[in-house]
């Protein structure tokens, strides 16, 4: 028995600056996760891969990541996914530093 397509996200790292990017549904990338185009379909999914994985001056290492629609966007469906999302662990710069200066 095959499991059925679940809703996924392109993801990459920037080659120049190398944090975590996210595929727009208008051919951006973009550090904010929610803002990620999340795909519900199994072909498309592969064509959005195909266009990120021809972007090699751009982004490296793009694969599809499990995601769910939450009420802000999309979001990581498993642990690696989250903490990729959250920005470096080694100390607060990044993605972490905006995310204390808000208060989160």
């Amino acid at each position: 028995m095959t499991r059925g397509f679940t809703p996924k996200v392109v993801t990459a790292s920037d080659l120049r600056r190398g944090d975590v990017v996210w595929l727009t549904a208008d051919d951006r990338w973009t550090r904010d996760l929610r803002e990620a185009e999340l795909i519900t379909e199994e072909a498309h999914a592969q064509l959005r891969l195909l266009h990120a994985q021809a972007q090699p001056l751009v982004v490296v290492g793009a694969y599809l990541a499990e995601a769910r629609q939450g009420p802000e966007g999309p979001e990581p469906v498993h642990f690696r996914e989250a903490f990729r999302a959250r920005g470096p662990s080694n100390y607060p710069h990044g993605k972490q530093e905006v995310l204390r200066s808000r208060g989160a």
